[in-house]
């Protein structure tokens, strides 16, 4: 008697395993094949290159002021020595201050990544979206970057998909 259950119930699961229908796509493969994200991803370089010049050039100036500090430390009165003392570390904190506000969470390249990748990520995922239902899927797998696939058919690699759906050859 239990081994007709048993088999009962591995025959149901097996049915309803059978019964959802899914797919997997690959989100960077698909983002990589749109100009318009390459052309942000190349513009979000940019302002980041300029942005760390900006903080590179700081860094050299505190660096200049630290070697400077230590060559007339031994001849500085105590007051003068606190006062470059309460300099420098000014200085650090602006910097520190500006390295937040350029690269931090929510910082500068945070703002400029949502304002040029996210519109285009939005496309995506309403093409994604539009696909998942007109063709009845249950759910669809990311094979990119942060979901573990070990294995995908790729009979089931819809990505191409998405491509045409967004108008992309």
């Amino acid at each position: 008697m239990k081994k007709i259950i048993l088999s009962a119930i591995i025959l149901f699961l097996a049915f309803q395993v059978n019964a959802q229908r899914y797919a997997v796509i690959d989100t960077k493969y698909i983002l990589d094949k749109i100009p318009d994200y390459k052309e942000a991803q190349k513009k979000l370089d940019e302002f980041s290159t300029q942005w760390q010049r900006e903080i590179d050039g700081r860094q050299g100036e505190l660096d200049q002021m630290y070697r400077n500090f230590e060559a007339e430390q031994v001849m500085l009165s105590d007051e003068l020595r606190k006062k470059r003392e309460d300099e420098l570390f000014n200085k650090e904190k602006e910097l520190r201050d500006l390295q937040k506000k350029r690269f931090g969470f929510e910082g500068d390249l945070f703002r400029k990544r949502q304002e040029l990748v996210k519109p285009i990520q939005d496309k995506v995922y309403n093409a994604v979206q539009k696909i998942a239902v007109a063709r009845q899927y249950d759910f669809i797998l990311d094979k990119s970057e942060g979901i573990t696939v070990i294995f995908a058919d790729p009979k089931l690699d819809k990505s191409d998909d998405i491509l045409r759906e967004l108008g992309v050859k």
